[in-house]
């Protein structure tokens, strides 16, 4: 039994000796305003920090409901044991700060609770529906944007409609008994909830919209009707990086406490919330603590997508091939910043139109620190999981606009070719690793194909409509521009292509 172990466990009955690591002493428990699907890491250490502090800045009922979709009984025990408190260890370069977050009042894990999930969204005084879910949780068809009618969860839901699964079907199912009931006490009175996406996707909100109205439509067309007319779905652009949580945050958590939490968060000190200014049903006062709430978050998005996301995936794939394990000890190496400064600088941010308050250089410069934070220890692999959905937004977009303004993009063309080097399975130097990627069969098995040939690898893997268009697979300056890049990495691995990709 380590020290951590013989702690009391975490709970609201400790809150009065825990100031020090408190956002502030006055607390009056909220009731529960906000349901958040895919009660992850991400949504603990960002949306559900801002929706304390704006609860303690200016009131409301914001209490939020957690609910897990792949029924990890074990996340939602941890957090109930714990009476939905978890603590917040923020690392920087001078150390970690700890903070114990009140705002999450209640866990559920579907499948097993759905009866206590529909009560809820059907209860009025929810008004907002958000979610953290990752691309591949929407169900979506990459190439019209509607629900995946082929996807095997998808043709349940739509079996099944009072048995839900997935995100639309939930979403969906819970709108239909808000529509109807109208006129029954203690219900909603036919007044939808405001559904608020969380994730990195471009245009989150319109993207959720499309899937969820496309659900319903097959269903019954005078509720996708309703959907479409009633209910919002603004967009948002998040950031924040949160690694996974290692037994380093745990025992960080105990020393500051005195308490045992079984839940921590790491993150860094940065965070940044833009938020589309569109809730029928109201909001907490999340501007009153930092989120920027604006007309249209498409600048913002953009840039963090290409600038942020897509100098990630970079890194990530170009490590594990070179063998870094972590994004700092990646972006340690000279000839890794220079890449990413240089891919930043000047194939990235002359695709971007951004107000004038935005300064792309200054985020450039701020990435790179964040980046080096020597406290975090983002997992390269971590980041590398789910590329075939995260390749097309973070680096195709990108290298699209390149390829119309008439413009090179070989940084960015050789940070394709790395993810798909990075298929193989493993490293350059033989060291084998796991491929998490909802195609990862596929994938694999047509990286397989190639025999590690360059020239039938990019053949095998530009037949993959989910991740590369035709029209963009046909086009001869990128074709050539990974062919290259291909080649480059398998005459010289990672790290020499990144040396001579400045």
């Amino acid at each position: 039994m380590t020290s951590a172990d013989a702690l009391p466990r975490l709970a609201r009955h400790a809150l009065p000796a825990l100031g020090a690591h408190l956002l502030s002493p006055q607390w009056r428990e909220p009731r529960i305003g906000i349901v958040h699907l895919g009660i992850g890491n991400f949504h603990r250490a960002h949306q559900a920090l801002y929706t304390e502090e704006a609860m303690l800045a200016a009131g409301g009922d914001w209490g939020i409901c957690g609910v897990t979709l792949q029924g990890d009984l074990g996340k939602r025990d941890t957090l109930m044991a714990q009476q939905g408190l978890y603590s917040v260890v923020e690392r920087g370069p001078h150390g970690a700060n700890v903070t114990v977050v009140r705002a999450l009042r209640e866990v559920l894990a579907m499948p097993h609770d759905h009866a206590a999930l529909f009560a809820r969204l059907a209860d009025p005084l929810v008004r907002i529906v958000s979610l953290t879910v990752t691309e591949k949780g929407y169900c979506r068809d990459p190439k019209t944007g509607e629900v995946a009618l082929d996807d095997a969860a998808v043709a349940h839901d739509l079996a099944h409609r009072l048995a839900p699964r997935t995100v639309p079907g939930i979403l969906v199912a819970a709108l239909r008994e808000r529509r109807d009931s109208a006129g029954n006490a203690g219900t909603a009175h036919g007044k939808p909830f405001t559904v608020l996406s969380c994730d990195n996707l471009a245009h989150n909100g319109a993207a959720l919209r499309q899937v969820v109205c496309s659900f319903a439509r097959q269903l019954d067309p005078s509720l996708a009707d309703w959907i479409a007319a009633e209910v919002a779905f603004p967009s948002t652009m998040v950031d924040r990086i949160v690694p996974a949580t290692t037994g380093a945050e745990r025992a960080t958590a105990a020393a500051a406490l005195g308490y045992r939490d079984a839940a921590p968060v790491p993150c860094e000190p940065f965070r940044q919330w833009v938020i589309e200014d569109r809730f029928p049903g109201g909001r907490p006062a999340w501007d009153a603590v930092g989120a920027q709430l604006v007309g249209d978050v498409t600048p913002f998005e953009l840039a963090k997508l290409r600038m942020l996301n897509g100098t990630h995936s970079t890194l990530a794939y170009l490590s594990m091939l070179g063998g870094f394990g972590t994004i700092d000890a990646a972006i340690a190496d000279p000839a890794m910043r220079n890449l990413i400064h240089a891919m930043m600088t000047h194939e990235i941010a002359p695709t971007l139109i951004v107000p004038a308050s935005f300064d792309l250089l200054a985020y450039r410069d701020a990435l790179l620190e964040r980046y080096a934070n020597p406290a975090l220890k983002h997992r390269c692999a971590q980041i590398a999981m789910d590329g075939s959905q995260k390749i097309p937004p973070r680096l195709l977009g990108t290298i699209a606009a390149r390829i119309e303004a008439g413009q090179p993009f070989t940084r960015l063309a050789l940070a394709v070719a790395a993810w798909m080097m990075f298929l193989r399975g493993h490293a350059d130097d033989g060291t084998r690793y796991e491929i998490s990627d909802p195609l990862g069969d596929r994938l694999t098995a047509l990286a397989a194909s190639a025999r590690g040939e360059p020239q039938a690898l990019l053949a095998a893997l530009l037949s993959v409509r989910e991740v590369f268009p035709a029209h963009l697979a046909a086009q001869p300056r990128f074709t050539t521009a990974l062919h290259d890049a291909l080649h480059l990495l398998h005459e010289n691995g990672a790290r020499g292509a990144t040396a001579a990709s400045q």
